[in-house]
């Protein structure tokens, strides 16, 4: 929920934390971001990628996202393409401040991913 505090969004009021964990046990914080200019919104999933992997990280294997909404929330399809460059097989878990959760693997969100790549090992 700390990732969720930090969000800003002052437009949409549709704050969103998210927490990144590699196979390593490194765990990488992002928020949304968003701009008057609405194109330059940055999301908080696709933050925490970009965050991780500026430091070298591209191994993950859980994503948790943070909101205030009344529903557990899933990464919008942007972010879910950047989830699958690095992890196609991510699990991905939404809480709620009110302590409901809700659990899906990316291949569930996102069951024919692009892939510029297949020799990646994502088909």
């Amino acid at each position: 929920m700390r990732a969720l505090d930090n969000a800003y969004a002052p437009y949409s009021n549709f704050r969103v934390g998210a927490a990144l964990r590699t196979r390593t046990g490194e765990i990488i914080t992002g928020c949304n971001v968003e701009n008057s200019a609405f194109g330059n919104a940055i999301c908080a999933e696709t933050l925490a990628v970009a965050s991780a992997v500026s430091q070298g990280l591209t191994d993950f294997d859980e994503i948790a996202i943070a909101t205030d909404d009344v529903e557990p929330t899933p990464p919008c399809g942007a972010c879910r393409q950047v989830l699958s460059e690095f992890a196609p097989h991510i699990k991905i878990s939404s809480y709620t401040r009110d302590g409901k959760e809700a659990a899906w693997t990316l291949g569930e969100l996102l069951p024919h991913a692009f892939v510029l790549n297949p020799s990646r090992g994502r088909v």
